[in-house]
């Protein structure tokens, strides 16, 4: 049962609590595949991805986080099952085993760009209909691009 502990309209909090659930789903994939990389990691540039892996992870969860408790302030269950994940992330799958730093950085500045543009998309369509929630996802994308910019920074 929804329990809408929000002043928002009904159709608007339904409306935000999909955009939110989209990309709670982005970023749980994302956080997961950030440990897969982190383990697996090898070549000359290990110990710089391997923590800088684990810098991200921090930061996706923290913002997985944010959006989940968002969900449940506006009333809706946050599902981050790993069932449904896997049906609904639109993130490629990082490759089985070990995977050299290259295709890290190559991998993950599409990862990273791919939940950045998901999360814009979000803002876009909630069209100034929910500051609160856009004022989070706006902290999420600023995050996500910095990242980016790291990482293909990397592959010059």
């Amino acid at each position: 049962m929804t329990q809408f502990a929000t002043v928002l309209k009904k159709d608007t909090a339904q409306k935000t609590a999909v955009e939110l659930q989209a990309v709670l789903t982005e970023l749980l994939d994302l956080s997961l595949q950030t440990k897969q990389a982190h383990w697996n990691v090898v070549g000359p540039h290990f110990r710089t991805l391997h923590l800088e892996l684990d810098e991200i992870f921090d930061d996706v969860r923290k913002w997985a986080d944010e959006i989940a408790e968002r969900l449940r302030a506006l009333g809706f269950a946050a599902d981050g099952r790993a069932s449904y994940i896997a049906k609904h992330s639109t993130l490629d799958s990082l490759p089985e085993g070990i995977i050299s730093d290259k295709e890290v950085l190559t991998k993950f500045s599409d990862q990273l760009a791919t939940v950045a543009s998901r999360t814009r998309t979000a803002i876009d369509r909630l069209d100034g209909s929910d500051m609160a929630t856009e004022d989070i996802l706006i902290g999420a994308v600023q995050g996500l691009e910095k990242h980016l910019w790291m990482f293909r920074s990397q592959q010059a």
